[in-house]
């Protein structure tokens, strides 16, 4: 019998699944991850609001992203790593970029570095750099330590003139029925990471957003 806790919704194709934002259950985590690995499109927490993402290995994943976000096909994606060591094995870090990420990380940053051979061609930008996260968010770290590979990363779509989703039911009305799983993690007000580019000699501060920049001036 299906847990309690995962509950179809007024939206047939979605579902929710009510995780702890502050101790999250394993048990859970690993329910998520198997439908990551079977393709799923999953909206969940992170510390800069809700993020829609899935497998970056999963070329069909990504399209039906691509298309729920209007996204253009030569404009990548960022994807979320677990940790420092995780992020080595698909960005090349350099001495002072390392120690910039040992610094900032985890924490509400996207880092653009150089892009590795282990990188699916559609997650690299035409400069064959990639957009990189290690979130602070319990539920994200344990999500990714649990799956063992990077999850794509993009924010929910707004509507018209309404402001960003903060709650599930928010996101729920707004894409239910075109994603397959959403994480409740309670109220996350979407406040955007800031993107610094360290593909240089000298970090770049491409914008500012949640997290102290002034440790790239």
């Amino acid at each position: 019998m299906a847990l309690r806790t995962l509950q179809r919704v007024h939206k047939e194709n979605s579902m929710f699944l009510s995780i702890n934002p502050d101790n999250p259950q394993l048990r859970l985590v690993q329910q998520v991850v198997e439908k990551i690995k079977s393709g799923a499109v999953i909206c969940y927490p992170t510390d800069t609001g809700y993020g829609i993402g899935c497998d970056i290995f999963n070329p069909r994943a990504i399209k039906r992203i691509q298309q729920i976000t209007n996204r253009p096909a030569n404009k990548p994606f960022s994807f979320m790593c677990s940790d420092l060591r995780n992020i080595s094995e698909y960005a090349h870090v350099s001495n002072t970029a390392y120690r910039l990420l040992k610094k900032c990380l985890p924490g509400p940053y996207t880092f653009v570095l150089p892009g590795t051979k282990l990188v699916p061609k559609i997650m690299l930008a035409k400069q064959k750099t990639v957009g990189i996260r290690v979130p602070g968010h319990p539920i994200c770290q344990l999500l990714l330590e649990t799956l063992g590979n990077p999850l794509l990363n993009t924010s929910v779509p707004t509507v018209g003139d309404k402001p960003p989703c903060s709650e599930p039911y928010e996101i729920d009305e707004c894409i239910g029925n075109r994603i397959d799983l959403i994480i409740d993690g309670g109220s996350v007000y979407p406040d955007p990471s800031s993107v610094i580019d360290l593909t240089g000699d000298i970090p770049e501060i491409i914008r500012t957003g949640k997290g102290d920049v002034s440790l790239f001036r």
